[in-house]
């Protein structure tokens, strides 16, 4: 009986050693240095590869403690994929609290009015190598494209709404796109109230693209939705730059530099020079205001338009005006110096910072 007892007491003692062994060890940084470590949790990665790797970079003391401390808390299967902000001088304690979170660090995806799924893609390797191609990918896969948007399509090109994505490293294509769908379904639901003319939203979203990528003035998108439908009523071609610019893109899969003569005749689906009707998609993703302004064209008739060099346009109604105004812009060289389409980037930029 006297050595049962003893050997409880025994057990005890060591259960006791045990707990405050492990007490002191999770509550206790390993370095008081506060040093910031991202710390990553890859997919099919075990408990005992996320100690070592804690260990390793001096993030704890001991990988098996740690191991110890995550079984004992029931927490053995609950560590979750991604990528965290953690402190040399947290605790084993902390540190376990944070990587079950699954509250990764986020980054901010910026997608600018007009971008199209290349520049979205470029702008995806350069925050992670390979994620932009993965991205590509999805879009451009018919069978996804139905799947999110019920529709069949080759490319979600025009459905991606331009805007700033928090997302993390860790997070799936699938996820970004449906952000990005979501948004757009927003958009044009609000763009499409009160609209004064009809199209499909195939129709709406190709003619807003194109006006994205025609200007950046906000006063102007209405205008240039007007030549726009006034051409297509009249049967005459849209001749719009971006979108021969969007089908030698499509061919090459890099941007191109710039347009020569014979690019301008050369047959293409998305060749406005050529084809008498709205390409067969988008060319890039409208931003809200592009999307209202393709049903909502301001009432006139113009039919041209041609850039001031500034960021903005000067609008005929005929074609001798317009071959003046040709003159006046771009043919008198004096009429381009020291002009740039950023120009009118500086000029909104200052008038929202005195707006606030």
């Amino acid at each position: 009986m006297a050595k049962v007892v003893g050997l409880i007491l025994v057990a005890v003692l060591l259960s006791g050693i045990l707990f405050w062994q492990m007490e002191r060890f999770a509550y206790h940084p390993s370095s008081s240095n506060h040093e910031k470590v991202v710390f990553e949790v890859p997919y099919n990665t075990g408990l005992h590869f996320v100690a070592r790797q804690l260990e390793d970079q001096g993030l704890i003391s001991d990988a098996k403690e740690f191991i110890w401390l995550v079984k004992l808390t029931g927490n053995t299967a609950r560590l979750k994929v991604g990528e965290y902000a953690l402190y040399k001088d947290m605790s084993p304690h902390q540190i376990l609290n944070i990587l079950t979170s699954g509250e990764s660090i986020r980054h901010a995806l910026v997608v600018p009015e007009g971008s199209n799924i290349f520049d979205i893609r470029d702008s995806l390797n350069r925050m992670w190598p390979h994620r932009g191609d993965e991205f590509l990918k999805f879009v451009t896969d018919a069978k996804k494209a139905k799947e999110i948007t019920g529709q069949q399509m080759n490319s979600l090109e025009g459905y991606l709404f331009p805007d700033t994505y928090l997302i993390t490293k860790f997070t799936p294509v699938s996820a970004i796109v449906r952000m990005m769908y979501n948004r757009f379904e927003e958009a044009i639901r609000s763009a499409d109230q009160g609209a004064t003319v009809k199209m499909s939203v195939r129709e709406q979203v190709t003619l807003a693209s194109i006006i994205e990528k025609e200007t950046g003035a906000p006063n102007e998108r209405a205008l240039i939705s007007s030549v726009f439908h006034n051409r297509l009523k009249k049967g005459m071609r849209l001749q719009s730059d971006p979108t021969i610019i969007y089908g030698m893109w499509l061919e090459s899969g890099t941007r191109p530099v710039n347009i020569r003569r014979s690019d301008i005749s050369r047959p293409t689906a998305y060749n406005t020079y050529v084809i008498h009707a709205l390409p067969p998609g988008p060319i890039a993703n409208p931003g809200k205001d592009a999307l209202w302004a393709a049903v909502h064209p301001a009432e006139t008739r113009y039919l041209y338009f041609v850039s001031r060099n500034d960021g903005t346009h000067v609008f005929s109604e005929n074609f001798a005006q317009h071959l003046r105004a040709v003159q006046k812009y771009q043919l008198n060289p004096r009429a381009r110096e020291g002009k740039s389409w950023r120009d009118l980037s500086k000029k909104l930029a200052k008038e929202k910072a005195h707006a606030s």
